[in-house]
């Protein structure tokens, strides 16, 4: 049994959520048979991620990894040139081409991928840029302030 959420009211009470809010909108609605390729996402840093998918039989060239905005794309397409001139008594790996899409947070960026052993590694980590990171700003007093105030129209005065 499946809960289902209606996210109207936090759409109605909330500012400059649209884009989570419509995120999760879109996992509720994707449907839970595409399970193919199975995939890990782990975290493995304070903002460091890896997501780790079993793509048993591709090669580096048949997989495609693009990230654009916040999705990161994987897909798998198998050259059928080789797939043709088998004869398989049983085929129990699946060399199906897939999709798998992955919606990323804000400054979230791909460093890299590797392919070993038939699993797919790409490692994340978030970015946030400095100007964005919290800072302290320093007090002082008024007399401080005003004198301050006085020494930059000084120093523009003086360049003018």
């Amino acid at each position: 049994m499946s809960a289902v959420f209606d996210f109207s009211p936090l759409f109605r009470s909330s500012v400059g959520f649209d884009r989570m809010l419509n995120a999760l909108e879109n996992a509720r609605r994707v449907a839970s048979i595409d399970n193919w390729p199975p995939y890990d996402i782990v975290k493995s840093g304070e903002d460091e991620y890896r997501i780790t998918m079993a793509v048993a039989g591709f090669t580096e060239h048949e997989l495609i990894i693009t990230q654009e905005q916040s999705v990161l794309m994987i897909v798998g397409q198998k050259s059928g040139e080789a797939e043709e001139k088998r004869q398989y008594l049983h085929r129990g790996i699946a060399g199906r081409t897939f999709q798998r899409r992955f919606e990323l947070a804000d400054h979230v960026k791909v460093l890299g991928a590797n392919l070993a052993n038939g699993l797919l590694t790409v490692i994340l980590k978030r970015e946030i840029p400095e100007d964005m990171k919290p800072r302290r700003i320093g007090i002082t007093t008024g007399e401080a302030l005003l004198r301050d105030e006085a020494m930059q129209a000084e120093t523009e005065r003086r360049a003018a």
